[in-house]
């Protein structure tokens, strides 16, 4: 986690949220990180879980990531959530709860439905408030912004 909070910390410099994913092998290795890139890359779909397993995915030579976890500073969405899913990743680490958008327990939970064609574990709040507190400065901030 400690990665991919230094990463979500690295987003905020092109003006994207803060969030930020790796993805670990089997035996630890971080193969593929991401952070959000949709403001800096003007993509929708740069977001940081989505970066990570691409990385991941060119690294390992394909697009089954099994044996991989992918560890992320805040609850992937439902994008997010189903490229878990089509990636075959078996667990997922997640920092904060997403109560707006959250796709792995909190509004939906994409990755554990029993009529998916794969099902992850998921693994929350770690390190919680130190991936919370990167999102609430960040908006803090940009209301703060908007109203100046």
């Amino acid at each position: 986690m400690g990665r991919a909070l230094e990463l979500a910390a690295a987003a905020v410099a092109d003006g994207d949220i803060p969030v930020g994913a790796v993805v670990v092998d089997a035996a630890g290795e971080i193969i593929g990180e991401g952070r959000n890139t949709r403001e800096r890359d003007g993509d929708p779909t740069g977001h940081a879980e989505v970066v990570a397993l691409r990385a991941a995915a060119e690294a390992k030579g394909e697009w089954r990531l099994e044996g991989c976890t992918l560890v992320v500073t805040l609850e992937p969405c439902a994008m997010c959530a189903g490229a878990v899913v089509a990636a075959r990743v078996p667990r997922v680490v997640l920092g904060a709860w997403d109560a707006k958008a959250g796709a792995c327990g909190s509004v939906w939970d994409v990755v554990r439905d029993r009529r998916s064609i794969h099902r992850a574990e998921v693994v929350g709040g770690v390190r919680e408030g130190e991936c919370a507190r990167l999102l609430l400065d960040f908006f803090a901030e940009h209301r703060g912004a908007a109203q100046r």
